[in-house]
């Protein structure tokens, strides 16, 4: 029965967010739902949230298009709906058509990195807005998607014990109930000082040591491991069963046989870095400059290993997107819902 209601809670809310009203008196707080993303989370099916930064800054029209509409295809081909996720002329929307995509690619950096501090501005404004990390965990959460793919999430940059300059990805993790699949933190960033500021669960797939995007080590390990989507879809069911209100980070290693020279890519990144002082980039500037500098210098080789470990995070987010519906749907049949 407990199950029953909530299945109805969530089709009253989603009906809100499918049908928006445009007067003031409803305010702006409303979200378009895509039909297919709207009938899979009404039917507790298996629904992937991914981001749409990289889809703006990163990297150049047509490859930005062509690069969403394979990573979309990944999820669909391992038996998930993506719900890709931005806001177009000041309105969320969940989940995108190839239309929104293509106007989202053509786009490009024109689109504003959009952080949770941004959302309500971009709205207001009837801007467009390419979701980060937080962004995108906070719409997810909201129309009830526990999981969300993306490449590296943000994190404390070099040097950040003098400039503070640290990702409000951490931030959203720690106050917002979403899984993350992502190859670890950008190596751009402060490995080891990152994951002492996240205070959330912090797992490893497959490996004992946490991945550092394009590599797949870092030299730190990680207290828990996972070694099925199995595994993920417990450790993400007992996290919400237990409410308690944090996101967890599953950091899946880029494929062996994408991995760059790691000696090559740490040199382009020190150089990068000392360029990005030199010009006082910082902020949300800084990862766009940085990630597209280190391409430049690796003379492409940086990119295509960012796309295929997006690909790679993908696979391996469908798969534990539907054992966490399947885990869902023996609850259901069993008609109690399991608590802790």
């Amino acid at each position: 029965m407990a199950s029953s209601s909530s299945a109805l809670s969530r089709l009253s809310n989603l009906h809100g967010h499918l049908h928006p009203s445009h007067s003031n008196k409803g305010g702006v707080g409303f979200i378009k739902i895509s039909p297919e993303v709207s009938e899979a989370l009404s039917n507790d099916h298996a629904v992937v949230a991914l981001e749409s930064t990289i889809i703006s800054h990163g990297m150049p029209y047509p490859k930005n298009l062509e690069t969403a509409r394979e990573v979309e295809a990944v999820v669909r081909e391992n038996g998930a709906v993506p719900a890709t996720i931005a806001i177009l002329d000041g309105i969320p929307c969940v989940g995108l058509s190839m239309e929104e995509l293509e106007k989202l690619a053509n786009l490009g950096p024109r689109a504003q990195k959009t952080a949770r501090r941004d959302i309500a501005h971009v709205v207001a404004t009837r801007g467009n807005g390419a979701t980060t990390v937080s962004a995108t965990m906070f719409f997810a959460s909201m129309v009830g998607i526990p999981l969300f793919v993306t490449g590296g999430i943000g994190g404390v940059h070099r040097h950040g014990e003098h400039t503070m300059d640290i990702s409000s990805d951490l931030t959203e993790l720690g106050r917002t109930p979403v899984a993350v699949i992502s190859a670890g933190v950008k190596s751009i960033l402060d490995v080891p000082r990152t994951l002492e500021y996240l205070g959330v669960c912090v797992a490893a797939y497959r490996t004992n040591e946490f991945p550092s995007f394009f590599s797949e080590t870092s030299g730190c390990k990680v207290p828990c491991r996972v070694d099925t989507p199995e595994d993920c879809a417990q450790l993400i069911d007992a996290n919400l069963k237990l409410e308690l209100g944090t996101g967890i980070l599953i950091a899946v290693p880029i494929p062996k046989e994408h991995a760059a020279s790691g000696r090559l890519i740490e040199s382009a990144i020190k150089r990068a870095l000392e360029e990005a002082r030199d010009k006082n980039i910082i902020g949300n500037a800084a990862t766009p400059f940085l990630l597209a500098r280190v391409n430049e210098l690796t003379g492409g080789a940086s990119l295509a290993s960012n796309i295929a470990l997006v690909k790679n995070n993908a696979l391996v987010g469908a798969k534990i997107s539907v054992a966490l519906a399947q885990v869902k749907e023996r609850e259901n049949k069993g008609g109690v819902k399991t608590t802790l």
